[in-house]
């Protein structure tokens, strides 16, 4: 399964306000990601700092079809108040290969 990794941060003073905003997203926007290939979405915040797990096949592709999509530019426009900047990764590919797994290596699902 490909997941893509992302990084971004917030405005000074956003951070509550952000999670807020994410305590449930509009339905018609979780539709329009489905639609273009994006099967979930993790988002975990330290801070500013925004770290994002996404599984995609080619979020790219999925991001383009999405750019002039009327769900996700209501989004862009309302979250972008929140959003200082997105971290670009330093090889300019942000597809993470799994290197290990405990409950691999151990057999044992986490309770």
């Amino acid at each position: 399964m490909p997941y893509v990794a992302l990084h971004s941060v917030l405005k000074p003073g956003r951070e509550a306000g952000y999670d807020v905003a994410h305590e449930r997203i509009p339905d018609d926007l979780v539709e329009a990601t489905r639609r273009v290939g994006i099967r979930d979405w993790y988002i975990w915040r330290s801070g500013r700092n925004l770290f994002h797990l996404v599984e995609c096949d080619d979020l790219e592709a999925a991001l383009g079809e999405l750019e002039h999509d009327p769900a996700n530019e209501r989004w862009q426009t309302f979250i972008g108040d929140y959003v200082d900047h997105f971290e670009l990764a330093a090889s300019g590919d942000s597809t993470l290969p799994l290197v290990w797994r405990m409950q691999d290596q151990t057999g044992v699902d986490t309770p």
